[in-house]
């Protein structure tokens, strides 16, 4: 029995003691794991020239290997957080029992209460949370003990000085280099390494503005225990002492560049990788990935100045619409306006709001707290609906776009109408640039992916590419008149017309009906094909899935920007498909590429030296969703579009271009996609719920002048090219109105020629005219010669 009882003296102890230390570890991570912890990292992000866009962080935080740490830095903090810390095995038994006496006499003083955690116990306390308890302190011990024994010394500091929070939204020593003082860790020098080191108990309380005495105070301190500790000398103490404490303000997060692109980029990685640390190890908000986008920083501005400048553009003129918000006046009005939402786009608009009135001028106030006049001359637009003026209707509380010109602060308003812009890499498919509106902070939908719109007369080169692909050619000869179809019983007889109720021209070539954008031959040559067929190839492309019905054929079906414009890239690519994409590849934290676009394999590729055979190329077959001959064929005539049809705009470019303008009904929507050898760009504007535009709306004149602006700029150092042939073309001169084939004259560079070069596929080309005068001027052109001597004389070439 006394037996029994000692047993149970010892064991129950032993057990109680057991299931303590099994609750206490319960969900603590293993050594093993903590072996390979990785600290969250944001994710980076890269243009095409491999330049830093914008990182994905809701925090100020980049990792600085070990190494990279300037050791005064590391001393710093060694000094003032735990100066035992090479020493100890987690957990500084000595620095303990010292604080208990020290914290004992500070019941009965006004000293401070002292802690004793060591860095490990602070690295493991970001693991098992802030609770503020004897449990989590038992917990805190327990995993520092299992750090150390994983770690070495150098990896413990790593995860410290790379995590712990150090004010103004920044984790980690090099995020709170350049929040304090815009420098890289490797640039501080002693009296900010010693700053720095300060931080990590209570930033706040130490802030180098608003508190820089007691910063200061305590700074010197970190200086007085790094002398003590022998890790610098008494003679550079007393110069850093002496070093002035001068901070930089505390400055917001940057908000990235270029938008609606790195949030289209955003939304793709979350889909593939997740988004905190807990869907995976390669998350964006926490995997450290490295992302290398196709985007190029020239097309881009560019594309964002000339969607925004055709907006404002279109807007001019209007009436005001008024405020674009209101906010309650009074203190804290500043922080008020400041967290509204203005769609101001351009850099040099300021949100304001209207503090006061002075007659018809007012007193205007910005997020920083400043003021100013806006003069009532320049807020004299008529305000909408009311024979009053902006200046008069404005009152106090009303939150306005504002910019500064020459004869002071002017009334501004974000344009009302919208639109989406896609540039594409013809070769590759890589999405060069990207605008989704007027400006993504107050308005996130993305026009250029998101929005559905008829494009109008822009798909047409898709209905006349499938009627070459079935018998016809660009010379053949299609009626520009009245044309009806019974369509059923109940909708009766449609009976189509050309844009803006344009008169028939009669007969006329096909070239001729795509050039001056032509709705009563586009009918009529749908009908013709099928449209089966053209629905069809529509998919293929990619556009849409539509019915076969001939509206269709005048784009009355719904796309996107982005789905177009990469159709016109495949056409320019020689009918090979694409597949637009905005990311090159994604690399984890340590480098390696886990995700890439171009996935095909390449034997030989990454060969030290050539071994004289033939050049490798990747694997992978490449699909044709058009023949390439009639991809070059409708290309072809795209550039007549440019050069005498509706896209003349672009003209002042000088350059090969091929594109077509659409205009929808209303008209609602203004259109234009088109592009070079290299790149093909479309865009569209229109409001959100679509209206009419007005009349005088047209894609030629209101949309493809948007793309010229954009031209000039983004294609400047591109190299100017023709456009590639592919094999199984014959270039042959006709009568570009007749569509007869010429013999003895040659193309004119001019304005609009009457002989040009027309492509044709083997055996389609049309029959010889008989004489060349007869084009011209009726002079004497020779005998007259049938078509086989004509190649019997010419070698069979032509």
């Amino acid at each position: 029995m006394t037996r029994n009882r000692l047993l149970l003296l010892i064991g129950l102890p032993l057990l109680l003691a057991g299931f303590f230390y099994w609750q206490a570890t319960k969900g603590l991570p293993s050594e093993a794991e903590l072996a390979s912890f990785t600290p969250a990292l944001p994710s980076t992000v890269r243009d095409v020239n491999g330049v830093i866009v914008t990182s994905y962080t809701r925090e100020r935080r980049i990792f600085v290997p070990y190494a990279e740490l300037p050791p005064r830095l590391v001393q710093a903090y060694i000094a003032a957080e735990d100066k035992t810390f090479f020493e100890h095995g987690g957990i500084d038994w000595l620095g303990i029992v010292s604080a208990v006496f020290t914290n004992i006499e500070s019941l009965f003083s006004d000293a401070r209460p002292v802690g004793a955690s060591t860095i490990t116990q602070q690295v493991a306390k970001s693991l098992v949370g802030n609770e503020v308890s004897l449990w989590r302190k038992i917990r805190e011990a327990i995993l520092a003990r299992r750090l150390e024994a994983a770690l070495s010394k150098q990896q413990i500091l790593e995860i410290y000085l790379n995590q712990i929070f150090l004010g103004r939204n920044a984790y980690g020593v090099e995020a709170a280099a350049q929040a304090y003082f815009g420098k890289s860790v490797d640039g501080l020098d002693l009296a900010q390494m010693a700053f720095m080191a300060i931080l990590p108990k209570a930033p706040s309380t130490y802030d180098p503005i608003r508190r820089r005495e007691r910063a200061l105070g305590r700074r010197d301190y970190v200086l007085r225990q790094m002398a003590a500790n022998d890790f610098i000398t008494e003679t550079e103490r007393a110069a850093a002492t002496a070093s002035p404490l001068e901070a930089i303000p505390n400055r917001a997060l940057p908000r990235p560049r270029d938008d609606y692109f790195i949030e289209d980029v955003r939304r793709t990685l979350i889909a593939q990788f997740g988004e905190a640390q807990e869907n995976g190890p390669n998350s964006v908000y926490g995997g450290g990935l490295w992302i290398r986008t196709s985007l190029d920083p020239v097309m881009q501005a560019a594309a964002e100045q000339a969607m925004r400048d055709g907006m404002t553009r279109y807007e001019a003129g209007r009436p005001w619409r008024g405020p674009v918000a209101r906010i309650e006046m009074g203190d804290g009005w500043p922080g008020r306006l400041s967290g509204t939402p203005v769609a101001l786009g351009y850099r040099q608009w300021s949100k304001a709001v209207v503090l006061a009135k002075q007659g018809n001028d007012s007193v205007i106030g910005f997020t920083d707290g400043s003021s100013g006049t806006l003069p009532g001359r320049n807020a004299a637009r008529p305000y909408r609906g009311s024979n009053r003026s902006a200046a008069q209707v404005l009152r106090p509380g009303d939150v306005i776009a504002v910019a500064r010109t020459p004869v002071g602060w002017a009334l501004r308003q974000p344009p009302e109408i919208s639109g989406g812009f896609v540039a594409e890499e013809v070769a590759t498919g890589r999405v060069r640039a990207m605008v989704g509106g007027f400006d993504a902070r107050a308005q996130a939908f993305n026009r250029a992916t998101q929005a559905n719109r008829q494009p109008g007369s822009t798909f047409k080169p898709i209905v006349y590419a499938t009627a070459m692909d079935n018998g016809f050619t660009p010379a053949s000869i299609v009626v520009d008149g009245s044309y009806c179809v019974f369509q059923t019983k109940l909708l009766g007889t449609k009976c189509f017309k050309n844009f803006n109720n344009m008169r028939s021209a009669g007969p006329q070539t096909l070239r001729w009906g795509l050039e001056q954008s032509r709705n009563l031959m586009t009918v009529r040559i749908a009908d013709a094909t099928g449209m089966d067929r053209i629905v069809t190839q529509a998919k293929a492309l990619g556009v849409g899935d539509y019915q076969p019905v001939l509206s269709i054929a005048l784009g009355a079906g719904e796309t996107t920007v982005m789905k177009l414009t990469n159709a016109y890239a495949q056409i320019f690519n020689q009918g090979r498909k694409l597949e637009p994409g905005l990311i090159d590849y994604v690399q984890d934290r340590s480098g390696k590429v886990i995700w890439r676009r171009d996935n095909r394999g390449c034997p030989g590729c990454n060969a030290p030296d050539w071994n004289g055979g033939p050049m490798p190329r990747p694997q992978g077959r490449i699909e044709q969703v058009m023949d390439a001959r009639t991809a070059f064929q409708i290309l072809h005539v795209m550039e007549g579009v440019i050069q005498r049809g509706t896209g003349t705009a672009l003209l002042p470019l000088n350059r090969p271009l091929a594109g077509k303008t659409g205009t929808t009904n209303g008209p609602n929507d203004v259109w234009f996609v088109g592009g070079t050898q290299d790149v093909v760009a479309g865009l569209y504007l229109g409001y959100d719920q679509p209206r009419s535009l007005g009349g005088y709306a047209q894609g030629g004149t209101t949309a493809a002048p948007i793309w010229r602006q954009w031209g000039q700029v983004a294609l400047k150092d591109w190299p100017t090219l023709p456009f590639a042939i592919p094999p199984g073309v014959r270039m042959v001169r006709i009568d570009r109105r007749s569509g007869k084939r010429v013999f003895g004259v040659w193309p004119d560079p001019g304005y609009k020629p009457v002989v040009i070069w027309e492509a044709f596929k083997p055996d389609s080309e049309p029959r010889r005219i008989n004489r060349a005068a007869d084009l011209f001027d009726r002079r004497s052109a020779g005998p007259i010669r049938s078509d086989a001597e004509f190649l019997e004389s010419e070698g069979g070439i032509y």
